[in-house]
């Protein structure tokens, strides 16, 4: 059997048979450890199929190239984000969802904003993206206008660069210092306070 033909019938390189949809999981499993531990940068569909367990081509059949495989961890990403972004009660809570979201999947949050590495026009990631920005929004209209001001798009703007500038630096250790060893969601909490009053 060609090399070609076992990635496309879902078997590994020692002939062991995968599912298609479990095949595909272990790649964006094996995908999010690398991303995790060494960037996006150091991601190779080589390495991953060697990491699987899989045949070389395997990744390929799945993703097509390294864009592929990216732009589905960035879609997922944006799906998980808008499913902790609707569970919030209000908007201070849909900001600590998001810090949490960033530590708890630190590969996907490294992915969803490098819009260079992704395919732009893809529709699971185009549709998955404004599913997370109207979760976001939803929460930003909830807040009366006297605490957001009268401007509820700058508002979303200021609550995501709250949100997203304070799960950044976290996530590079630049706030080992200020955070210390209290709890960043409770930190987070504080700063929101401070920046939409009355957000409760």
């Amino acid at each position: 059997m060609s090399t070609s033909k076992t990635a496309a019938d879902g078997r590994g390189a020692a002939g062991r048979p995968y599912h298609h949809g479990d095949l595909r999981r272990a790649i964006l499993g094996a995908a999010l450890d690398v991303i995790a531990a060494d960037g996006p940068d150091a991601l190779s569909l080589r390495d991953l199929a060697r990491r699987a367990g899989v045949s070389h081509a395997a990744p390929a059949h799945h993703f097509k190239d390294r864009a592929g495989l990216l732009t589905a961890i960035a879609a997922e990403g944006f799906g998980l984000l808008a499913d902790a972004l609707r569970e919030a009660a209000d908007l201070k809570e849909a900001g600590v969802r998001y810090v949490r979201f960033a530590r708890e999947h630190p590969a996907h949050f490294q992915v969803m904003f490098a819009p260079g590495l992704l395919r732009a026009g893809d529709l699971e990631l185009t549709t998955a993206r404004a599913l997370a920005g109207d979760a976001l929004r939803v929460a930003v209209t909830a807040v009366p206008p006297h605490s957001r001001g009268g401007d509820a798009r700058l508002a979303g703007v200021a609550a995501w660069s709250l949100a997203h500038g304070f799960a950044t630096l976290l996530l590079g250790h630049n706030l080992d210092g200020p955070v210390g060893d209290r709890d960043p969601e409770e930190v987070f909490r504080e700063l929101a306070v401070m920046l939409f009053r009355d957000a409760d």
